[in-house]
């Protein structure tokens, strides 16, 4: 697996006399590592047209609106036939995350979700799955007698957005569709707060069997919180999910505000960890946070500049690894922040999926040390069940440099990894 970084070998497989292994026995190189999720498929189509189409089609202008299926076919329709569509991009919050994770590890992921049955090329569903990895295994998708979900977004000239969603059958992911080995063997299962949003849907049973399977298989889960919106509306539903089943939970400030009623993103973390082991916090121009537990005997201290805020010298043992907290003798909670990448970009083409990237980031720092444990169970990189392969600052690192691609660009999926970077002085830790 291609990971983050330039790793000297003694970094990344670190050999000592008590830590040899048989080059003929092991399973170096033969290893399979994979992350999988569920999501709802759609796809977002741009188009511009003139007001007149707006109030043909009903659509209040400047407002976002659902749509049924029968107006969102005659609307699709309607801009194919007179040439208006500019875009049909692949979306979906866990789609982006899959996607990106497979760019950056250059390995398999697995999604579950559904597709259209028929598919013509150069519509909807063709363009989804020409705008997704080929790394991204979408064998296990539910086939179905319709649209995907489709979101509008509608430009008229003097530059005002119009959206129309129609979700199609996103929502119609039958539990029957989750495979209990895909889970079982993989290094995380990804998960958005959307598919909870509504219990009479087949998705959301979907999703509860899947996070059920993952506990039960010992599968880190990892939710996305989608919206302030959605979070309010479902919140102790989202409460009660959070503490029975999730290892880390991301979400932006505004999310996180929603869910916990602080608007400080250091206690609105420490908040979170009440629920869960690992908490993601993006926070727009100030940055981002990630936050967790770690053993106090193993717990390293920073060699970057103590911070304080609402908590006192919150970044001290940043150099620490995550744990969760049931794994912990004596937890003691970690936190880390970093600004943005040299400053955020001059030019921010795009905030959609910057969110989505940053946890590809932490996902992949999971899954590359789910493959080391299995490559070399006897490294000293694996004398407890750290969630990651690297410390909270490094993992925050490498989030807040894929948020910049993502940013930098006009799309919230990437089209290539990271360009090789040295690595941070806490490495040298793990030659010892």
């Amino acid at each position: 697996m291609k990971f983050p970084g330039r790793r000297k070998i003694k970094h990344y497989f670190p050999v000592n006399t008590h830590n040899r292994f048989d080059m003929e026995s092991t399973v170096f190189g033969q290893a399979s590592t994979y992350v999988c999720g569920i999501d709802q498929n759609l796809v977002d189509i741009t188009a511009r047209v003139d007001d007149s189409v707006l109030r043909d089609f009903d659509l209040d202008k400047g407002a976002s609106q659902w749509l049924d299926d029968d107006q969102a076919n005659r609307l699709y329709h309607f801009l194919s036939e007179q040439q208006l569509i500019e875009d049909q991009f692949a979306g979906g919050t866990i789609g982006n995350a899959l996607h990106n994770y497979s760019i950056l590890a250059d390995d398999r992921s697995v999604q579950f979700g559904v597709m259209s049955k028929n598919i013509q090329v150069g519509d909807y569903s063709y363009r989804y799955l020409c705008n997704t990895s080929s790394k991204v295994d979408l064998t296990c998708l539910q086939p179905v007698d319709g649209a995907l979900g489709r979101c509008f977004a509608l430009i008229t000239d003097d530059g005002e957005r119009t959206f129309g969603i129609s979700p199609g059958h996103m929502n119609q992911l039958g539990p029957e569709f989750i495979n209990e080995t895909i889970i079982a063997q993989s290094s995380a299962l990804v998960l958005s707060a959307y598919t909870l949003g509504d219990d009479s849907l087949p998705i959301y049973q979907a999703t509860v069997k899947a996070a059920e399977l993952a506990k039960k298989h010992d599968v880190p889960v990892v939710l996305t919180l989608g919206t302030r919106g959605l979070v309010s509306a479902i919140r102790d539903r989202l409460l009660d999910f959070l503490a029975q089943y999730v290892t880390i939970a991301a979400m932006n400030e505004e999310e996180a505000e929603a869910l916990t009623g602080e608007q400080d993103p250091l206690l609105a973390s420490r908040r979170v960890l009440d629920w869960v082991d690992m908490v993601l916090l993006t926070a727009g121009a100030e940055g981002l946070y990630l936050s967790g537990y770690t053993e106090q005997a193993q717990a390293r201290k920073t060699d970057n500049p103590i911070r304080s805020g609402s908590i006192s010298d919150f970044n001290q043992f940043e150099f620490s690894r995550p744990l969760r907290r049931r794994d912990c003798r004596q937890a003691i909670q970690v936190y880390s922040h970093i600004s943005p990448y040299l400053g955020g970009p001059k030019n921010i083409k795009n905030t959609n999926g910057a969110g989505d990237g940053a946890l590809a980031a932490v996902i992949h720092d999971m899954a590359a040390n789910h493959y080391h444990r299995q490559v070399l169970p006897t490294s000293g990189k694996h004398n407890l069940p750290w969630i990651t392969y690297s410390s909270f600052a490094q993992v925050c690192k490498y989030a807040n440099r894929v948020s910049f691609e993502v940013l930098a660009q006009s799309s919230p999926r990437l089209s290539r990894g990271l360009p090789e970077r040295e690595m941070s002085l806490e490495d040298s830790y793990w030659e010892q």
